[in-house]
C-alpha cells in the first residue's frame, strides 16, 4: 500500500497544483441557459468539439454581448479525463471578457501556460500536453458559430499533424522549451505522429509540406545558432564591461544571461559529455556585501558525483577570469 502511495505521489508531482485543483474543482463548469443570456442582453453561443485523437470531448458556452462582441460569460462541459477538464476549465477563464477576435487567438500553448505553478516548468506531463489541443478548437468552433463562418476561416496557423491537430508553430516551441531531441519526444510532449504517422518522414499514405524530422532538424538548428549568437553576445559584453558597465552593475537579468552564455561555452558541454549537466538557480548579493553569490543545482550524472566540488571550483574560477572575481558559485 505504502509502495502504491509513493507512485501516486510521483505521478502528481508531474501536474501543476492549479492543474490539480482545476481537476477537483473547476470554477467555471455549468452551462449558461438561454434565459441567463437574455438577461444579460447576450447572444448564446453553444459549440462541441471532439477530439478523435483521445476521445475527449468539450462543450463551450458563452454568452456574448451582440453590441460589443464582449464574451460576458464562459462555461463549459468537458468529457474527458481530469487534464481535459483542466484545461477547458482555464480555457473559458481565458475567454471571459475578451472580444470574440481576442478569444480566437488564444492558443494551445496559452491555456498550459495559464496552468503553470511556474513559468518555466510544464504544468502537465508530456503524455498530457494534447490535452488543451482541444480547447484551441472549441474556441475557434464558438467564434465560427457567432460570425456566422468556418472554423477554418480562424486557421492561421500550419497544422502539421491532423489527426492530433498540432501545429507548426506547437511543435517548435515544444521542442525549444524541452529541448526535445528526437521525433519520438516530440509524439510524447504533443502526440503529434502517434495515429496515421504519415507526418513523422516522407513516404507515408499522402505527400506533406512539413515533416517532423525536418522540423526537428531545422529547429534544432535555430538553437544552436541561437545559443552561439548568446555567446558572442556575452563576450561583446564581456569586452564593453570596463568601458560601459561593470559585471556588478549590470541588472540581474543581464548578469545571468552573461552567465549562462559563459556557462554554455565553457562548461555545459563538458557536463552534457558525461551524462549531466547543472542549472542556475538565483543570484544574490551576499549579505556583508562583498560577493555576488550564484546558486547552482547538478543535474544528471552530476548529481551527488564525487568529483562535483572539484568542478564547482572550476567553475567558479572560469567566471571569476571572465566576469567578475566578486563571483562565488554555491552549490543548492
Amino acid at each position: 500500500m505504502a509502495k502504491n502511495n509513493l507512485l501516486n505521489s510521483n505521478i502528481w508531482d508531474e501536474y501543476s497544483k492549479k492543474v490539480q485543483d482545476a481537476m477537483n474543482n473547476p470554477k467555471n463548469m455549468g452551462e449558461i441557459t438561454q434565459d441567463q443570456a437574455n438577461a444579460m442582453g447576450c447572444k448564446l453561443i453553444v459549440a462541441d468539439f471532439g477530439a478523435e485523437s483521445c476521445g475527449d470531448a468539450v462543450r463551450l458556452y458563452w454568452a456574448v454581448d451582440p453590441n460589443t462582441d464582449i464574451i460576458k460569460e464562459a462555461k463549459f462541459k468537458s468529457f474527458g479525463c481530469g487534464t481535459a477538464i483542466a484545461s477547458s476549465d482555464y480555457m473559458a477563464e481565458l475567454c471571459r471578457g475578451k472580444s470574440v477576435d481576442e478569444a480566437v487567438k488564444i492558443t494551445n500553448l496559452d491555456v498550459e501556460r495559464a496552468m503553470r505553478d511556474d513559468p518555466d516548468i510544464p504544468a502537465v506531463p508530456p503524455q498530457k500536453m494534447h490535452c488543451s489541443v482541444m480547447a484551441y478548437d472549441v474556441i475557434k468552433t464558438a467564434a465560427a458559430q457567432y460570425k456566422g463562418v468556418n472554423p477554418e476561416d480562424f486557421e492561421d496557423q500550419i497544422i502539421v499533424c491532423e489527426c492530433a491537430r498540432i501545429s507548426l508553430g506547437t511543435i517548435k516551441e515544444v521542442i525549444k522549451l524541452n529541448d526535445l531531441k528526437t521525433v519520438e519526444e516530440i509524439t510524447q510532449y504533443t502526440k503529434a505522429g502517434a495515429f496515421c504517422k504519415s507526418c513523422i518522414k516522407p513516404g507515408g499514405h499522402e505527400k506533406r509540406e512539413y515533416y517532423l524530422v525536418d522540423i526537428l532538424a531545422n529547429t534544432r538548428a535555430e538553437m544552436e545558432n541561437e545559443r552561439l549568437k548568446a555567446i558572442a553576445d556575452a563576450k561583446i559584453q564581456g569586452a564593453n564591461l570596463s568601458e560601459d558597465l561593470s559585471f556588478e552593475e549590470l541588472t540581474i537579468v543581464k548578469q545571468l544571461k552573461a552567465i549562462e552564455a559563459v556557462i554554455d561555452e565553457n562548461v555545459r558541454p563538458m557536463l552534457v559529455a558525461d551524462g549531466g549537466n547543472l542549472e542556475i538557480l538565483d543570484i544574490q548579493n551576499s549579505d556583508d556585501g562583498v560577493n555576488i553569490d550564484v546558486y547552482i543545482r547538478y543535474l544528471g550524472a552530476c548529481s551527488g558525483c564525487g568529483g562535483a566540488e572539484g568542478t564547482l571550483f572550476a567553475i567558479q574560477n572560469i567566471l571569476n577570469e571572465t566576469l567578475s572575481p566578486k563571483i562565488r558559485v554555491l552549490p543548492v
